[in-house]
């Protein structure tokens, strides 16, 4: 549907063109034809950053903390201890259990070779059937006791190292849940961070816009500064939001890319399909206020035609309203704005 035609001066330009050569007609004006092209239909969404990986480490043995080697917003690297414990209890654990296991150890040995005594002189009578089968019921008992000691070993060295609390991977401490010198338990949270290798971006896509999402799954990221991604890395969620009825949807961002924090705003964008629009260069179009037209070729001369925009795309912008296909504009919207001052 064509906006009516109108034919206006625009003062505040007037201005810039009175000192120009007026020595211009329409014919040497360039000019644009316009027609129709398919373009995508694209739906735009907020979107959020947050990292892919995200922890909080806990506890995982009991003791008094007595040092604390990182606080929040340190950069943490991965494997670096972030906290000690108080390792006496744990260290006496350990001891315990390798006394136990070198007990354990000499009575097998002993229990094995009362086993291969009694052996030998089973056969010739020497010893009734009762004694030996208790003999190898000794060796057998002996030998698991063995295994049970080197497990309590294990356990205990376990235990021991909990006392130092590393970093699960590199990246940037965002909580301390803990004071030097408190005590903790299992299970108590120590710190909270997470990793600055790879963000993805969050967003929730309406109901009736899923179906076209799954066919055609990749999403367009805008950043504030100016940066842009395209993404087929998605996880759509299966199931809708009983409130928005939206989808949750994640799109994975490239791997190491520089300055990019959870809670930074995004655009995201995709495809639901493809329509007909028309797009002119920018430099057929002149703007005052919230003007904004085109000068239309009409016969041998220019008339300002107001239009109504859409989205810009690189050099061109997209007409809404105003204009239809085979309409022909002038290229360059203020020389046409000199020649019609001219006259």
């Amino acid at each position: 549907m064509r906006i009516q035609q109108t034919k206006f001066f625009l003062p505040a330009l007037l201005i810039s063109f009175s000192l120009m050569s007026t020595h211009l007609n329409a014919a040497s004006i360039q000019t644009t034809t316009v027609y129709e092209t398919e373009q995508n239909k694209w739906i735009e969404l907020d979107a959020k950053l947050e990292a892919v990986k995200a922890a909080t480490v806990s506890a995982q043995t009991s003791g008094r903390i007595i040092k604390l080697y990182y606080d929040i917003n340190d950069i943490v690297s991965e494997g670096a201890s972030l906290l000690e414990i108080t390792s006496k209890e744990q260290g006496a654990q350990l001891v315990g259990a390798e006394a136990d296991y070198a007990k354990a150890i000499a009575l097998n040995n002993e229990a094995q070779q009362q086993r291969r005594r009694y052996e030998t002189l089973f056969p010739k009578g020497a010893i009734s059937q009762g004694t030996m089968d208790e003999a190898i019921a000794n060796a057998e008992s002996a030998q698991e006791a063995v295994r049970g000691s080197k497990a309590r070993i294990i356990q205990a060295t376990e235990s021991l190292k909990y006392t130092v609390v590393n970093a699960p991977f590199s990246g940037i401490v965002t909580k301390r849940h803990v004071e030097q010198g408190e005590t903790v338990s299992p299970g108590q949270a120590l710190f909270s961070g997470f990793s600055m290798s790879q963000m993805r971006a969050i967003t929730h896509v309406p109901q009736r816009y899923i179906d076209a999402l799954k066919q055609l799954p990749e999403f367009k990221i805008r950043l504030n500064d100016g940066r842009q991604f395209t993404s087929s890395s998605l996880t759509i969620f299966s199931f809708a939001d009983p409130q928005s009825h939206s989808y949750k949807v994640r799109i994975n961002l490239p791997e190491n890319e520089p300055n990019l924090m959870p809670g930074m705003w995004a655009k995201a964008k995709f495809s639901v399909g493809i329509r007909s629009s028309i797009l002119i260069p920018t430099s057929a179009l002149v703007k005052q206020n919230e003007l904004s037209a085109v000068y239309l070729k009409q016969g041998d001369d220019f008339v300002l035609n107001q239009v109504r925009l859409g989205n810009i795309q690189d050099n061109e912008i997209e007409v809404l309203a105003g204009l239809s296909p085979g309409d022909v504009i002038a290229s360059d919207a203020y020389l046409a704005l000199q020649h019609h001052q001219a006259k």
